[in-house]
């Protein structure tokens, strides 16, 4: 019992031994390893938003695509100043083009370096037996070469189109063979035409070698010229009639567009290519197969905002 009293009274004379200043450096001890370890929280949590701030990035890189979806079949989206892909889905697909043939057309009919004034009519040769489309160019309507192909490549008309093979030397049937040999120059190993308008099934190509057609026909001032023309007027049988671009993205001011051509049958559903300036560099979009009114459009929308965040990403990154 003595025993436990001393300690008690020893516990207490050292309690009481303890003075202000030994208080104060237990406090400023536990202070000073208070604050070592508050910059390890704000390092770790700086880090992570700097890990959070990486994977946005590469969420917009152009290296990642996972998050575009697109609604066409078969896609490229082609660098045009370097060759580099930016993006692509099933773009070795051989599929019918539609009216994308007509920038095959266009390029026959301007390499045979014909009197662009030249009156040409539209006869009932051209007159479509194949899928029944209808036409303001009735049969004996006379419009100058020049006329023909503005209409074939801004308003995608058949008529037109088939008017020029038809005036070709050697006629229609040498012109399909013109197309196919212009084709094999061209390096163009999925393509085949078996008219000049697009309305049969026959021509295909793939994404691949649409984007080197797209390439080609953009170096023609006039297939430029008239693909991108947004509307015109046009004087049918001595009356005037207004004619619009198939494509509504080349009036759109957000858009610059070089050279477009929109298709469309059933066997191909909507088709759209174009060559246009993203971020200021020359690229080709390729679309195929795409089924809706406005789908294609929407692909062509989605591929361009896409182009310009990851632009905008690497701006912020550097």
């Amino acid at each position: 019992m003595k025993k436990v009293l001393l300690m008690l009274l020893a516990a207490a004379i050292v309690g009481a031994g303890s003075t202000p200043t030994d208080v104060e450096a237990a406090t400023k001890k536990k202070a000073v390893a208070g604050k070592k370890k508050a910059p390890r929280i704000m390092v770790q949590i700086t880090a992570r938003k700097m890990v959070r701030a990486k994977s946005a990035h590469r969420g917009a890189s152009l290296d990642d695509a996972t998050h575009l979806a697109l609604q066409s079949s078969a896609v490229l989206v082609l660098d045009q100043a370097t060759g580099a892909v930016l993006f692509e889905k099933n773009p070795n697909a051989v599929l019918p083009i539609a009216s994308i043939t007509k920038l095959m057309t266009a390029m026959v009919v301007l390499d045979a370096k014909p009197n662009l004034t030249e009156v040409l009519a539209i006869g009932e040769e051209d007159v479509d037996v194949l899928k029944g489309t209808r036409s303001r160019l009735k049969v004996g309507t006379r419009l100058e070469r020049e006329e023909m192909l503005r209409l074939a490549l801004m308003s995608s008309e058949n008529r037109a189109a088939s008017a020029l093979s038809r005036h070709y030397p050697g006629g229609r049937e040498a012109f399909v063979v013109a197309m196919n040999q212009k084709a094999q120059a061209l390096g163009l190993v999925d393509t085949r035409f078996l008219d000049p308008t697009g309305l049969t099934a026959a021509n295909v190509s793939s994404p691949r070698d649409l984007a080197k057609m797209v390439d080609a026909a953009h170096r023609y001032p006039l297939i430029r010229e008239f693909s991108t023309t947004s509307e015109g007027e046009f004087s049918i049988a001595g009356r005037p009639q207004h004619f619009h671009n198939t494509n509504t993205l080349v009036k759109n001011p957000t858009w610059v567009i070089g050279l477009s051509k929109t298709g469309y049958i059933n066997e191909a559903g909507k088709c759209l290519v174009m060559q246009a300036w993203l971020n200021n560099k020359p690229t080709i979009i390729v679309l195929l197969d795409s089924w809706g009114k406005m789908t294609r459009i929407g692909d062509a929308n989605r591929i361009k905002r896409w182009v310009e965040s990851a632009s905008l990403a690497r701006a912020s990154a550097g």
